[in-house]
């Protein structure tokens, strides 16, 4: 399996780290009263959207990385988890988005997922 590259940051931006719980509930309207929930299965993919601030030669990594080695992001890869610090087997939901914010330094936005 894939690694994160050692040349990116292992953190992201803390202003625009988002973490979801896994929603693992199904809700089922009824004819009458309150509808009926119920656990539909016990793991779940958890979501995240986060960004980070990259160098040219770092977006270029990223890019080969997302492309080549995950081969267009369809392969799971290993990395630390930005908030408990755990290894874990991450996904990117969409492909990075890139936009210049001054000089050679870029802004990416990153939408992943943890498998369970």
């Amino acid at each position: 399996m894939a690694v994160w590259p050692t040349s990116l940051p292992t953190r992201p931006d803390q202003s625009s780290y988002q973490e979801t719980v896994p929603n693992t509930v199904i809700r089922t309207a009824m004819d009458a009263g309150p509808p009926k929930m119920r656990q539909r299965y016990t793991a779940g993919i958890r979501p995240f959207s986060m960004s980070f601030l990259l160098t040219a030669t770092q977006v270029a990594t990223l890019d080969a990385f997302f492309v080549t080695t995950l081969s267009g992001g369809s392969l799971s890869f290993t990395w630390v988890h930005p908030r408990t610090n755990n290894a874990a087997t991450f996904r990117f939901v969409e492909p990075p988005q890139y936009s210049a914010v001054s000089g050679a330094l870029y802004r990416v936005i990153a939408q992943m997922e943890i498998l369970p």
